[in-house]
């Protein structure tokens, strides 16, 4: 059995199971259709039943015939609650027409309940079937007065040809709106779960970025590890070699004393890195003190002579640019005490205008630089130079190398001025 339900072709049923399948709201409005379905039938087997009594039709007839009729409709009614099946709906209408023309057959009074056949056939059969189904009803409804009194009169033809048109309309509206409601739960079904995709999509892109940004995050460290703890444990193993090598028992307090010193800077560098806060170098000052003070701490490690100049026009510089130079330096500035063999170094922090541009140059062995901008090799600089290009390209700056061997090293590092100072606002 099938029940009257959002299903199109669906009956009357006493169950709620499809009710659970929709809306609150149309679930009442189906509720409120079926027992408006019932109480319409019993009022018109009532009527119709009281009329053939009032006409004399034996009551035991005229009660058979009500008693049987109401009981199949009552177990269609409990039947669809459990079965669904337009089968068998077809057939259980099919059973109550019959039952309902012996009815007839027995008084022409049981014609009114034919408005209820009417309804029946609009809920539970395709349009077709329910039109011909309503065709066969009304023919019975014709009918049946001229069999028992011989006549008939307009008003019984234009009655039930209203009346009937009127039941299957509001059949099938109801089934039409019915598919509508359906419709739009559908809509409204997919829509949550499109919502919900798209969450999840969301969440996808948030966990991306967030590793994205961890990536991004241990690049910068492995680059702030180069560009200082890595270069100062290099300086400290250099002075340490020097000193075991050459065996100056004199000396060796001083070298102690600036392998001290190194040792306390990286630890330095090491905190500062770990708490993601500004170079210290910095903290005691601008940049130009901070590289002032790594090239007189090269000439006293190293004996190389160094030379330093700043424009005075220079302007306030925001903190990433300052860091990103100051990586820079200490890279270069480390390429120099351990490739280079130079003897002299000069650096220059120039303002460009609508750029900062550092400049050092060597006198030092050089190496070819043309093929290390090719990507060929890490020589002459390896992952410092790859990595002081890609720290300042994220400022939007970059790092031009010239060099060859023999020639000395000519780096220049530069960002733009006007985006260093919106970052810096």
């Amino acid at each position: 059995m099938t029940r009257l339900t959002p299903t199109p072709s669906s009956p009357v049923s006493a169950g709620d199971k499809g009710a659970r399948r929709t809306p609150r709201t149309l679930s009442a409005t189906i509720r409120s259709m079926q027992i408006g379905l019932h109480i319409i039938t019993a009022a018109l087997v009532v009527v119709a039943a009281a009329r053939a009594i009032i006409d004399e039709v034996p009551p035991a007839l005229v009660l058979g015939s009500a008693v049987v009729f109401s009981a199949w409709y009552l177990g269609g009614v409990i039947l669809s609650g459990r079965v669904q099946s337009r089968q068998l709906s077809g057939w259980w209408l099919a059973g109550l027409a019959v039952i309902w023309v012996g009815a007839v057959a027995a008084s022409a009074e049981f014609v009114w309940l034919a408005f209820s056949l009417w309804l029946l056939a609009g809920y539970i059969l395709r349009l077709r079937w329910a039109v011909l189904f309503s065709l066969a009803v009304f023919a019975v409804v014709i009918a049946a007065p001229i069999m028992q009194h011989g006549t008939t009169s307009y008003a019984n033809v234009i009655g039930p040809l209203i009346g009937g048109a009127f039941a299957l309309s509001i059949a099938r509206g109801y089934v039409q709106l019915v598919r509508d409601l359906q419709e739009r739960q559908r809509l409204v079904a997919s829509l949550v779960q499109t919502q919900a995709e798209m969450a999840e999509l969301q969440d996808e892109l948030a966990n991306t970025q967030r590793l994205s940004g961890a990536e991004e995050e241990r690049t910068r460290i492995s680059r702030d590890i180069h560009d200082t703890i890595a270069q100062g444990f290099s300086s400290i193993s250099l002075l340490a070699t020097a000193a075991i090598e050459h065996g100056q028992v004199e000396r060796m307090p001083r070298t102690l004393q600036q392998i001290d010193a190194l040792a306390r800077e990286s630890l330095v560098d090491v905190r500062r890195i770990v708490a993601a806060l500004a170079p210290s170098e910095l903290e005691e000052g601008a940049l130009a003190g901070a590289l002032r003070r790594m090239l007189e701490r090269l000439t006293e490690e190293s004996g190389i002579d160094t030379e330093f100049r700043v424009d005075e026009s220079l302007p306030a510089l925001a903190t990433t640019v300052e860091v990103a130079l100051l990586r820079t330096a200490q890279s270069a500035l480390a390429n120099v005490r351990q490739h280079a063999g130079a003897s002299r170094v000069v650096v220059n922090l120039v303002d460009a205008g609508d750029s900062v541009r550092l400049d050092i140059v060597d006198n030092g062995s050089g190496f070819d630089a043309g093929a290390w901008d090719a990507g060929f090799g890490a020589a002459g600089g390896g992952y410092g130079l790859h990595s002081m290009r890609a720290r300042l390209r994220e400022l939007g700056g970059g790092l031009d190398v010239e060099s060859a061997a023999g020639d000395g090293v000519a780096l220049s590092a530069h960002v733009p001025l006007a985006r260093q100072l919106r970052e810096g606002n």
